[in-house]
This record gives C-alpha cells, structure tokens and sequence, in this order.
C-alpha cells in the first residue's frame, strides 16, 4: 500500500516511534542516550516544537511532540541521520540503524494528550526494566518530577490540568501516572486510521476538510492584530489587555487572544506567554478554561466565531500538507 502523504499544521501533536533496523539495539550505553537527547535538545531549540514525552528504549524510542513552523519530516529526518552517523562511527558500522521511515501518528491533543504522556512514560515499566518510572532516566517522566533535564521537556500545559499549584500539580500528575500502571500494553494507541490519524471521525473529517479548504485552519496573523480585533469586539481597552496586574477583564481579553492565536495562528504557548509577559502555564489554562466556557457560553462562542472570520480576511493562509 502507498504510504499517505503527512498532514502538517503549527500546532500538530505527532506520536513518534522509531525503532532499531531488524530489532537491533539503537542505545547500547549512557552515552548513546546522552548523546540522542543532546541531538534532540539542539533541534528543538532550532525547530521551536514543544516536546511533552520521551522515552528512549534500547530498541526503540517514543516521542510526542507539537511541531511548529518546520514540518516534522524536517525534524526528524536531520535527527535520526545525525544519530546514526555517531552510532556508527562510534562502533565501526555502515548502513541503516533505524528500520525504515519512523511512524508518526496524528493525535487529537484533547482526549490522547495525558494519555499518550502517560503510557510514553511508563515504557520501560511494561518491558520489565523497572518497577517504578521514576527509576528510569532516560524519559521525560523524571522532568515533571523537577528532576533529570528539566528544560527539555515542556511540562505546563499537562501540569496545569491537574492543578494551579506546581507542587500540587505534580504529585497528582505522579499519580496519574502510577494509576496507569495495570494497564499494560495498549493497542489503541496504535490503531490508526488511514494509516496516520488516531482520533475519532469528527476529528480525522475536520483535518480532511481543511486540506481541501479555501480557508485552511492557520493563518499568519500577527499576536497585535488579534489582539486589536479582540479589544474592539469584546470592548476591552488596550492598557486593560496588557497590564501587568491582576485584573479580571484583562485576563478575560488575554484569554480570548491566546485561543484565537493558538488556534488560528499557530502560535506556541511560550510566545504567547513572552507577548503578555506571563507564565507559560497561565496561558494554558487560560486556553482550557475558554475552550470549556465556549461549550456553554453559546453567546461568546459565535463572537469568537465572528472574530475568526475577520481575522481570517485580512490574514494570509499558511500550508498544511507536507510529503515526508
């Protein structure tokens, strides 16, 4: 069968599995490990994508990260080639180390983010290497726990669903995490449907409609126009909008501003947090918390919808297929 082309938006959460070329082993000791993160560290730091879960196996590795402007294919192929340059130069092979073209599955962030955080993170449990994810450390679990590389894993938008509190926050995530324990290996997870997408239809349609749409779901809008836009629908004065105190009607605009530029704009959380100097996790709860006021508050939502419109006109549309 042909393989499908990749689907490519800012903002796309990838589920990446690659594994050794005829179940070789692709880490064979600290090092090697060491040196794949540091890999992976430095193209993220140029690629400007948000990693969420990693967990690098002997055999084989998991990653679950959100692309940003660069397409994933950008990404991992410069990734996996540098590796496999050091592997073999390091231990005097030639040839492929990875078999074939690595997996990337589509994920619809809101019922699989958590979940596929989860399961990523408890990989060396289930293989029997450890009893206890905080035992391994080579994942991304021990950066929640404020331990191993902390800047390599961007963990506030999961903290901030399981609390304010980053102390709190944690130790119910931990939980979260243990509580998965039980469930072994997971077949769902891989799944998918038209040989990429795991999510359910309305979410698989929605993409397919937006590869074929006059008005495809990203647009390059600058963060002050939608904000402008915001202010003068909403009636929210500007110096409201950026002040730097605790005001409620500020941090309602704020909000508005940081959906519309996640959704329509592509926008990483972190630059939306650096355009109002706030937290990165103020920001991601700020979008939940619209996103939830939207389903029952059916008067905003149609101004949100009105706003996207205009904003949608005035900006220009951004590319959402890539062929990897």
């Amino acid at each position: 069968m042909a393989r499908k082309p990749r689907v490519h938006f800012p903002t796309a959460l990838y589920h990446v599995i690659a594994r050794g070329n005829q179940r070789q082993a692709i880490f064979l000791d600290a090092r090697d490990f060491g040196t794949y993160i540091s890999y992976l560290s430095e193209y993220k730091n140029k690629h400007s994508f948000h990693l969420y879960a990693y967990a690098l196996m002997k055999t084989h590795l998991h990653l679950l990260l959100e692309v940003g402007e660069s397409p994933l294919s950008k990404i991992m192929q410069v990734l996996q080639f540098r590796y496999t340059r050091h592997f073999n130069k390091r231990y005097r092979k030639v040839g492929h180390l990875f078999q074939g073209r690595y997996k990337a599955i589509l994920c619809d962030r809101d019922p699989y983010l958590l979940e596929l955080v989860r399961y990523i993170h408890l990989n060396p449990v289930r293989v029997g290497m450890v009893e206890d994810p905080g035992k391994y450390p080579w994942t991304g679990h021990l950066s929640y726990m404020g331990k191993g590389k902390v800047d390599l894993v961007d963990k506030d938008l999961v903290l901030s669903q399981f609390g304010k509190k980053k102390s709190v926050a944690c130790r119910r995530y931990r939980q979260f995490v243990l509580e998965g324990l039980p469930m072994g290996h997971q077949k769902r997870y891989y799944e998918v449907k038209d040989q990429r997408y795991l999510g359910e239809d309305e979410f698989i349609d929605q993409i397919e409609r937006e590869k074929t749409s006059s008005h495809p779901g990203i647009f390059a809008i600058p963060m002050m126009d939608i904000s402008v836009e915001v202010g003068n629908k909403m009636g929210i004065p500007r110096d409201r909008l950026y002040s730097l105190t605790r005001d409620r009607m500020g941090a309602y605009g704020r909000a508005i501003v940081a959906f519309l530029a996640r959704k329509m704009g592509g926008f990483l959380v972190k630059d939306i947090a650096q355009h109002f100097q706030r937290e990165p996790m103020t920001i991601s709860e700020a979008i939940i918390k619209i996103e939830a006021l939207m389903e029952k508050d059916k008067e905003l939502a149609e101004k949100i919808k009105d706003m996207r419109s205009n904003l949608m006109k005035r900006g220009k549309k951004k590319y959402l297929i890539t062929v990897a």
